[in-house]
């Protein structure tokens, strides 16, 4: 019972008018038909009754042909005015549609508007990008620090780590070359080192006068 005293809303009644304005539209469409059919029927009529020379039939006939065409007519005409009040219906359920969204927009732009506060706004801005930095150069002092203490503690034997780790990803054949060669040290090599890597220094200073270096 509550839908039934339900109130039609706008879309109710435009759904309503098309619909009856296409069952309208159907019905001149069929009515059109039935007077082409007549008027088919009327023709050959006339044209038989020329034929056995009754010429009062043919003229009642061709008047009545007449007045079917005169009324095929103004179907058309009918049928032409009621697409156009469809469309004009079916236009102004657009328009509607439009306003009515562009209602419901300009209600919230004005709350929006209203809670909008720029100059509030601009300070927050103002105070995210403070405080970013902030965050950067505490990030970056962090940073620093730990840089630091990391290359304080253990340099050498972390470089000695990663040169063997490389040696070992390069070959076996080139460690071996590696082995084979003089290690260097910060200090200056001692006499008794030169002799326990079994190079004498007469051996050095052939080797400099063999290279042209007195």
């Amino acid at each position: 019972m509550a839908g039934f005293f339900k109130k039609k809303t706008v879309d109710d009644v435009i759904k309503e008018q098309t619909k009856e304005l296409r069952g309208t539209q159907r019905q001149i469409t069929r009515d059109r038909s039935s007077l082409e059919k007549q008027e088919k029927q009327l023709e050959m009529e006339i044209k038989k009754m020329a034929k056995t020379g009754n010429k009062e039939a043919c003229t009642i006939l061709a008047k009545q042909l007449v007045q079917l065409r005169r009324q095929k007519n103004r179907s058309y005409a009918v049928g032409s005015k009621v697409t156009s009040m469809s469309s004009q219906t079916k236009l102004m359920n657009s328009q509607m549609k439009m306003a009515g969204a562009m209602a419901t927009t300009t209600k919230t732009m004005q709350a929006v508007n209203k809670k909008m506060d720029p100059q509030k706004m601009q300070q927050t801005m103002q105070n995210f990008q403070k405080e970013n930095m902030k965050m950067e150069m505490s990030e970056e002092l962090i940073n620093d620090t730990l840089d630091e203490i990391f290359d304080e503690s253990g340099d050498e034997e972390e470089s000695d780590s990663i040169v063997n780790q490389v040696l070992d990803e390069i070959g076996i054949e080139i460690s071996g070359k590696m082995v084979n060669a003089p290690s260097t040290s910060r200090n200056k090599p001692t006499s008794s080192a030169t002799k326990s890597d079994g190079i004498s220094d007469e051996d050095i200073e052939r080797q400099l006068k063999a290279l042209g270096v007195d």
